[in-house]
């Protein structure tokens, strides 16, 4: 009986194996896909020449990736901007604010935003959020930022809601559900006693909050935001109805662009030669990287902040 137990151990612990094997394969065999099919480009323009230039013309066959990943961090920046002290506020009225009657309702809402296709938001973004941006909100930032030296060079140039800042506003909405509902589970997570101490002790709600649940639930709360940033960098559909496909760097946020993501939905049909489908390729090698990168930066802030 005993060995037939140690048996049934031994083959799950080679099917743990085999599976754990199995993702790092995957990744690995994506990277060499990746590799292999950008080589001509990274033959043709190098790391250093593609990564910082924005010259993008297949007609005359020269290819530089800045622009897509200037759109994309920018974006993503925005999105965090804009996304991180937004759920913040909702995690903590969820779990410290909300009457108990309300709280199924609203993690419910919140948690439903996650389930919508990208392709709606994007719809939803360019009939509805766009006009909004473009007849309302832009103007408005407009007129209040474009007299102030240096922040007005962010909000020059025609309000059209097809641009950077309505990209980064959609991006942050998507990614809210994610940040938010981890924040509310982590801040759920701070033992009672804790905070019964520091209300014991004449804390206000507001300085248990900062002093108390905040400290305590920051590894998840980096946590939820490290999601949101892949979710960020990679999403595709929601941005391309929004953002345009302008391979030219702006420095206005009012203005369209282009992230790697959306180069490759809006191009990849087109690459009709080896190096245009190369220098996507190429591209998309970068994306993955970058999606690394962000994840190497969080692995690091986590180990850190969790001593």
């Amino acid at each position: 009986m005993r060995s037939a137990y140690k048996k049934k151990d031994l083959a799950f612990k080679n099917l743990s194996y085999t599976l754990a094997l199995l993702v790092i394969f995957i990744s690995l065999a994506m990277l060499v896909v990746l590799l292999v099919m950008s080589y001509p480009a990274i033959q043709k323009f190098g790391v250093i020449n593609f990564i910082f230039s924005d010259a993008w013309n297949p007609v005359k066959k020269v290819f530089g990736g800045a622009t897509a990943i200037y759109g994309t961090l920018i974006t993503t920046l925005l999105a965090l901007i804009f996304a991180i002290p937004t759920s913040l506020g909702i995690g903590i009225f969820l779990s410290q604010i909300c009457p108990d009657k309300l709280k199924r309702a609203f993690s419910l809402a919140i948690e439903l935003l996650a389930s919508i296709p990208s392709i709606i938001y994007g719809m939803w973004g360019l009939f509805t959020l766009a006009p909004i941006m473009r007849n309302y909100i832009e103007p408005f930032l407009q007129r209040v930022f474009l007299p102030i030296p240096v922040v007005g060079l962010l909000f020059r140039g025609t309000p059209l809601g097809i641009d950077l800042l309505t990209s980064g506003l959609i991006l942050s909405i998507m990614i809210i559900p994610f940040i938010a509902s981890i924040s509310r589970d982590t801040f759920d997570l701070v033992p009672k006693e804790l905070i019964e101490s520091a209300y014991g002790m004449g804390a206000t709600k507001w300085e248990v909050i900062k002093d108390v649940i905040l400290p305590y639930s920051k590894v998840g709360v980096i946590s939820g935001i490290i999601i949101a940033t892949g979710r960020a960098l990679g999403e595709t559909m929601a941005v391309a109805f929004v953002l345009g496909n302008d391979h030219t760097i702006h420095l206005s946020l009012l203005k369209s662009s282009t992230t790697i993501s959306v180069a490759l939905a809006n191009e990849f049909t087109e690459a009709d030669f080896r190096l245009y489908l190369a220098s996507l390729f190429y591209l998309a090698l970068i994306l993955y990287v970058m999606s690394f990168t962000a994840l190497g930066i969080a692995k690091f802030l986590l180990r850190r902040y969790s001593k």
